[in-house]
């Protein structure tokens, strides 16, 4: 899981941070900034790609780090999630990628749940980074079944091969047959996985 310390690091690399921590700054002192701060970030900091962090952004990064600003405490979670609500599609996904930095507990699943409902590829990848852990099980294997069925690698699930179980595999095994019945391609990553289930069922 990417840490606080990584996370600074990488996006100085990359990007001009005069802004940033002035914006920093300016959370830490006054929580309500982050408001209208948070939509400013992709025109201050860029949307940059951060090589040390694969499917990270400098605008993802700098989020990120605005939501570590805010105090910690009862108020977080609703401040977090008016940020998740309100904001475009690469807010929300910096929302979600920032969520196992947060001292949140499990307050912050809706969020995730509805990351899962949307058609959204790039949101339903963040959704099932390390912060995942929370959901259900049923909830989390629909997740994952949503993933191949949009062909997203399945690289994205955070402890994948750890929590994957035999359920899955049977759900998975319908789907697979099911898609190579309609002349649909299935990525070599799904098809791993179905061994690796279907070996340590057999084993």
């Amino acid at each position: 899981m990417t840490g606080v310390d990584e996370l600074r690091g990488v996006f100085v690399a990359v990007a001009e941070d005069g802004w940033l921590s002035t914006a920093l700054a300016r959370v830490a002192a006054d929580p309500a900034a982050i408001n209208h701060l948070f939509p400013a970030v992709g025109r201050h900091c860029g949307r940059a790609p951060l090589a040390a962090l694969p499917t990270w952004s400098t605008d993802d990064a700098a989020r990120a780090l605005l939501l570590l600003a805010l105090p910690p405490g009862d108020g977080l979670p609703d401040r977090v999630e008016l940020l998740y609500r309100y904001g475009d599609a690469a807010e929300k996904r910096a929302v979600l990628r920032a969520l196992p930095l947060l001292v949140l507990g499990a307050a912050a699943v809706p969020l995730l749940q509805d990351a899962i409902r949307t058609n959204d590829p790039r949101l339903l990848a963040a959704a099932l980074g390390p912060y995942a852990a929370h959901l259900d099980d049923a909830t989390w294997r629909q997740a994952v079944l949503k993933c191949v069925f949009m062909g997203l690698p399945l690289s994205c699930v955070a402890d994948l091969y750890q929590r994957a179980d035999a359920e899955l595999a049977t759900m998975l095994a319908g789907l697979v047959a099911e898609r190579e019945a309609a002349g649909r391609a299935v990525a070599e990553d799904v098809h791993a996985l179905l061994h690796h289930l279907t070996a340590a069922t057999e084993g």
